[in-house]
């Protein structure tokens, strides 16, 4: 683990999949979710090579077929510690032969956590030191506790979006698949209301960059915890059934394959490309307070 603090706030990162593992104020509140696995075990995973899956967990690339699991190896990877400083630190995931086994490219990962007063910034860097162009989608996972829900209570929360405007979701299914169907997504002056039957297709994913602040509310309409991003999808979710005491709000550069989607790798909807020697970096931030 890897801590950093200043007057406001304090984080900790596992070299495991580069993960936040807490998120807490000056006095000690935490905001992340703490992975207790009877709701669901992560807390904050990045995403990649891909975000959520391919079908079947199969795809093909380079005129070979490969394996990957739901959201990619990353999250379940040891990167390495590069750089710490009192106020950011950086890990980094190489390729090797273990990552080509089911993704044929080579790259770089680095994956840094900039802490500014109440501000932490997430910063992804994909660096592509393959002979080949790259074919990569990446995307984040952070879980946040409910603000005000106690154990035992039925899931309620309110989300504010900094678009008012009505809004185009994609049909999704509780499998976690999904259709390039736009369907409207349910809010009222920008404020998505949700509950565990929100949950009843899987996830709530807002895609065209239609959205580019988050806030989550607590009871007097506070926000307790703000992202900022420039994705093209912002997807919300939370276990369907469980009356889970977290919500994920999740800034992806992807989307899994469309039920049905049979097109190779490269092809796949929102796929990001790097040819030799370039790289790919963005940020999202999460404000406490």
């Amino acid at each position: 683990m890897v801590e950093l603090r200043n007057e406001q706030i304090s984080i900790t990162v596992s070299e495991k999949g580069a993960e936040l593992q807490s998120i807490k104020d000056a006095n000690g509140k935490e905001y992340l979710w703490q992975g207790d696995p009877a709701f669901w075990p992560r807390r904050s995973p990045i995403l990649f090579p891909i975000v959520c899956s391919v079908n079947n967990d199969t795809y093909q690339a380079e005129g070979q077929e490969y394996h990957l699991p739901r959201h990619g190896f990353a999250r379940d990877t040891d990167f390495k510690l590069i750089s710490r400083s009192d106020r950011k630190v950086t890990f980094a995931l190489e390729s090797s032969e273990e990552t080509r086994k089911v993704y044929p490219y080579d790259f770089t990962l680095s994956v840094s956590y900039v802490l500014d007063g109440n501000k932490i910034g997430v910063i992804w860097h994909v660096h592509n030191t393959d002979t080949r162009e790259i074919h990569f989608q990446i995307g984040g996972h952070p879980a946040f506790n409910i603000p005000d829900m106690k154990a035992g209570e039925s899931q309620y929360g309110r989300i504010r979006l900094d678009n008012a405007e009505p809004l185009d979701g994609l049909k999704s299914y509780i499998d976690g698949s999904h259709e390039m169907i736009e369907v409207p997504v349910e809010t009222e002056q920008g404020v998505i209301e949700f509950s565990d039957n929100t949950w009843r297709n899987d996830s709530v994913k807002i895609h065209k960059s239609q959205v580019h602040r988050a806030e989550l509310l607590n009871k007097a309409g506070n926000p307790e915890v703000t992202l900022e991003f420039r994705t093209p999808v912002i997807a919300f979710w939370s276990p369907y059934g469980k009356e889970a005491p977290f919500v994920c709000i999740e800034p992806w550069y992807g989307l899994g394959d469309p039920r049905g989607f049979q097109g190779a790798f490269k092809d796949k909807p929102l796929m990001n490309h790097l040819q030799p020697g370039a790289s790919f970096m963005s940020k999202y931030d999460i404000i406490i307070g």
